[in-house]
């Protein structure tokens, strides 16, 4: 499989993507990039030393596609790109929701296809991307995905049955944290505290809590008991986090973006 690559709809994560190939020894003349603004073509020239083509262009060009538009604009790319493809493309897609098999009936028979969904920590090289192979892909082509993702973060190998359930829990998992880490600083200030000292407080508080899950591998469980001791503070506090539904709520989050996930996924079916 050669190493000409195309990332189609380069916003944030397509970006993410590019800079972590480059440093992880992809020459920018095998990168290849299509975006809907001139400016920001321009942009990805002049930062990454990347090549901006056409979406046709692209697909005649690279043997590899990755495909990082919005779900709703899935059908309206994978339309244009049709007419230009053949079987030996790698079609990798990142848009949550969207099954293989959308690709699949829509291209030349035995087209590859691999679904991804990563997430916004590719920004600083800490992604979770979860792969799943299509009909037609092979080892080969996961690990080409894998190699691709894996400049960015760490992967992951799953069903596709189970990329709805993952894009709940990591996909969209970030901004779970922030949300929690926005709603803690508000304790914080309500407690006292300046907001940047708050912050900090909080945002060194999870680095570290995240670093031990890591690399204790111990359960949370057993995590948490360790800073829970008797009749003390924490304790107290993980008594209203019960009283106030928080672990149910968390559940329901993701059901419920789960669900989201299969609904955009219904969208695109004709």
């Amino acid at each position: 499989m050669t190493q000409k690559v195309a990332v189609l709809g380069t916003g944030k994560i397509g970006e993410a993507l590019l800079s972590g190939m480059i440093r992880g020894g992809w020459t920018p003349e095998d990168l290849l990039v299509t975006t809907r603004r001139p400016e920001r073509a321009a942009e990805l020239r002049a930062r990454h030393g990347v090549t901006p083509v056409s979406n046709a262009e692209a697909a005649k060009a690279a043997d590899t596609l990755i495909l990082t538009v919005k779900p709703q604009d899935m059908g309206h790319l994978v339309d244009e790109l049709a007419p230009h493809l053949a079987a030996h493309h790698l079609i990798i897609s990142g848009a949550a929701g969207i099954p293989t098999s959308f690709f699949e009936d829509r291209l030349a028979a035995g087209t590859p296809v691999v679904r991804v969904m990563t997430n916004t920590p590719a920004l600083v090289d800490e992604a979770m991307s979860v792969i799943s192979a299509g009909s037609h892909a092979t080892a080969a082509h996961l690990a080409h995905a894998e190699a691709i993702f894996g400049a960015v973060g760490k992967t992951l190998r799953v069903p596709e049955s189970q990329q709805d359930a993952c894009t709940a829990l990591s996909g969209s998992g970030p901004a779970y944290f922030f949300y929690l880490v926005e709603a803690m600083t508000d304790a914080g200030i309500l407690l006292g505290l300046p907001r940047d000292k708050a912050h900090d407080l909080i945002v060194q508080s999870a680095i570290g809590a995240a670093t031990m899950l890591r690399d204790s591998g111990e359960h949370p469980v057993r995590l948490r008991e360790n800073v829970t001791s008797p009749a003390g503070t924490t304790i107290n506090a993980i008594r209203e986090l019960e009283n106030h539904g928080v672990r149910a709520a968390l559940i329901a989050a993701l059901e419920a973006a789960r669900d989201r996930s299969r609904e955009l996924a219904s969208g695109t079916k004709d």
